[in-house]
């Protein structure tokens, strides 16, 4: 036997081949045919599984990235400062949790965008740390219109590859709407360094093969020349003039892959194989949808260049081909299958496997020639992709457990202040003066008392001497927590002042207790930052004598017959004011036909009806003409109704207290 360094099965066809030289001709024809039939199965099969491989490694980082932004635009805490952007505390929380996205993230960076105020703010691992917006987009701006056309999107996210000029990065984006109900907030997400994407998606390719991404229109959004990328395709209604359609010859071509685009997007486990003319050259396309990222992953690969089936190799199986036909076409079909299709499937069924995500696959023994290579990277392939989902699935795991663990922690502090605050209220409760002006006024008083959360900064105080008392409602700066600590401060400055001076003055109470306050607060170094004023209405009943003394801190004195309302204003400036405040008695003869009303700017201010304005006094005193004549009680449950009324879907914007009362002279 000859001796040759294509081995035994190079050898064994030479020697057929030469001893059939006289057929060699048109079987050689016949011959090149087939391989040509061959190279070009072996070809559709790499680029199906160069795609399909490219796909896998393509949509993992991506849609984990994409699956953390939607994360991170879900938040509450980004939604409740996009609401109140000026809230330091809100600015605060969300930067903290922002931070712990921004080590998550590929590309260690996220950013938020407002679309209340326009304000985009962005951090990354190279830049220092920011709570500030980085600029301010203009909807006149057209390098800012990729933002305003996203929020006209019905999709509630897109990805583009865009420029940022401010920011000087070139990134792939991932847009996710921030949504406060029906109502579009902003935009959160992250973006991928564009260098680095390309470095590992498409610059690591086989010579003759043009790895390339599409978004849904057909515009190139990845591609190993750079200045082919349509930039914002994806976020505005133009793009620089780049899809793959456009670098087609004829209209027939575009059609084709029009069509093959269309079955890709249909069946997603399909990759559709069609030839066209690209640069140039004919080329074999290879297409797979993510319909996960709305893009396209495709493949060309240029036959001739990409050396799939080397020349020598092409020339020793032309020489095999012919001798199997010309000597016996049933042992040609044997020795194909054998040496090419047989390894070819077992390929083909290895890269199916790993794109159903098993990696533990048997591949077919390599030899020493085209196939052996192939299956060998294929197989450093299938390892260097398991190692990286295990890799992947271990970190998204330990993230999981930590995110679990903190909102563990984080429920059972929400549930100890929840307890904390209802004990709150309960105490706050429990010091309202509700027995005594029980025992006193009877049936002829009413109070609604309705804080806009557990606990409140409205509060109401009573003190008698006999068939004379002091009666009277504070509104404390602020609400919830804050508002609720106030109340103690206001009643502990009013039960001062009363006990000192007794309670025939209201003015001289409010004047001592304003000055109490100021004591209180006057070393306090939060006091310019932070309201400490309270709202005073107080009204002095002297039974016998037949009359009523009044005097208020920013709140008025309403009293009605059922025929006329009447007010009477107190002084202009709440106590612990930036200015001392002026306050006066106003004595007015007790009409037992009238009702007499305090009232809170919570019950006033609160906004409704069609166009969202407050309620507002003249409304408020045509409540007090409809109902005054009636029962307290009943005066009560009208009140209060017409206040849920007029308020409607509108949130209680603060605390709201109204006491009532009519006095029946002995």
């Amino acid at each position: 036997m000859l001796k040759h360094p294509l081995g035994l099965r190079a050898k064994s066809i030479l020697a057929l081949a030469l001893a059939c030289l006289m057929a060699l001709v048109p079987a050689g024809i016949i011959g090149w045919h087939l391989l040509e039939g061959v190279r070009q199965y072996f070809g559709e099969a790499f680029a199906e599984h160069y795609t399909r491989l490219n796909r896998e490694q393509i949509l993992a980082p991506v849609s984990r990235d994409l699956a953390l932004s939607t994360r991170l635009a879900d938040s509450e805490l980004s939604r409740r400062w996009l609401l109140d952007e000026d809230d330091g505390e809100k600015r605060a929380m969300f930067f903290l949790e922002a931070e712990g996205y921004r080590r998550d993230f590929r590309d260690s960076s996220y950013f938020l965008i407002s679309a209340l105020t326009g304000h985009y703010y962005f951090n990354s691992a190279g830049q220092p740390f920011s709570d500030q917006p980085r600029y301010t987009l203009d909807p006149d701006k057209p390098s800012d219109a990729w933002f305003f056309n996203t929020l006209e999107q019905a999709a509630t996210y897109n990805i583009n590859v865009n420029p940022d000029v401010a920011l000087g990065t070139t990134r792939v984006w991932l847009n996710v709407l921030v949504t406060d109900g029906e109502r579009r907030i902003g935009l959160a997400g992250t973006g991928l360094d564009l260098s680095g994407f390309l470095q590992d998606f498409i610059q690591t390719r086989p010579v003759g093969v043009t790895p390339m991404i599409l978004d849904h229109g057909g515009a190139i959004q990845a591609h190993p020349d750079p200045t082919l990328i349509s930039f914002a395709s994806t976020t505005t209604h133009a793009v620089n003039g780049y899809t793959l359609a456009q670098r087609l010859p004829d209209a027939l071509q575009r059609t084709q892959l029009a069509q093959a685009m269309k079955q890709a997007r249909e069946l997603t486990d399909t990759v559709p194989l069609l030839s066209l003319t690209l640069d140039g050259r004919e080329q074999l396309l290879a297409l797979a949808y993510l319909p996960e990222l709305q893009w396209y992953v495709v493949t060309a690969v240029d036959l001739a260049a990409a050396g799939v089936i080397q020349e020598n190799w092409l020339r020793v199986g032309l020489l095999m081909v012919v001798l199997l036909l010309l000597i016996l076409l049933i042992s040609f079909g044997l020795v194909v299958d054998r040496i090419v299709l047989r390894p070819l499937r077992e390929l083909q069924q290895s890269a199916t496997a790993m794109s159903q995500g098993r990696y533990d696959i048997q591949l077919p023994r390599p030899g020493k020639d085209e196939l052996g290579d192939l299956s060998r990277a294929f197989g450093r392939m299938a390892e260097q992709v398991k190692t990286h989902t295990d890799e992947l699935e271990g970190r998204v795991e330990e993230r999981t457990a930590k995110l679990r663990q903190a909102n563990q922690e984080m429920a059972t502090a929400q549930r100890q202040i929840q307890a904390s605050i209802d004990y709150a209220s309960l105490i706050q409760r429990a010091i309202l003066p509700d027995n005594r002006m029980a025992d006193l006024l009877g049936l002829h008083h009413f109070v609604l008392w309705r804080p806009r959360d557990v606990v409140g900064g409205d509060f109401y105080l009573f003190h008698n001497d006999g068939e004379r008392y002091l009666i009277g409602v504070v509104d404390c700066a602020g609400h919830g927590v804050p508002g609720a600590l106030m109340t103690m401060l206001a009643r502990a400055a009013l039960d001062q002042a009363i006990n000192t001076l007794g309670m025939a003055s209201p003015a001289v109470v409010l004047r001592h207790a304003d000055g109490i306050v100021r004591e209180m607060l006057k070393d306090a170094e939060t006091t310019q930052a932070i309201a400490t004023h309270m709202d005073v209405g107080m009204v002095f009943v002297d039974r016998e004598r037949g009359i009523l003394r009044y005097a208020g801190a920013r709140i008025s004195l309403y009293h009605s017959d059922g025929h006329d309302v009447a007010a009477v204003k107190g002084g202009r400036r709440a106590l612990g004011d930036r200015r001392v405040g002026q306050y006066e008695d106003t004595e007015l003869r007790l009409d037992p036909t009238a009702t007499y009303y305090l009232v809170t700017d919570g019950y006033l201010d609160q906004s409704g009806g069609d166009l969202g304005f407050g309620l507002g006094q003249s409304r408020f005193k045509a409540l007090l003409m409809e109902h005054a004549r009636r029962p307290m009680a009943e005066q009560a449950a009208a009140l209060d109704q017409a206040l849920d009324d007029y308020r409607g879907e509108h949130d209680q914007r603060d605390d709201v207290t109204v006491l009532a009362f009519r006095v029946d002279q002995p």
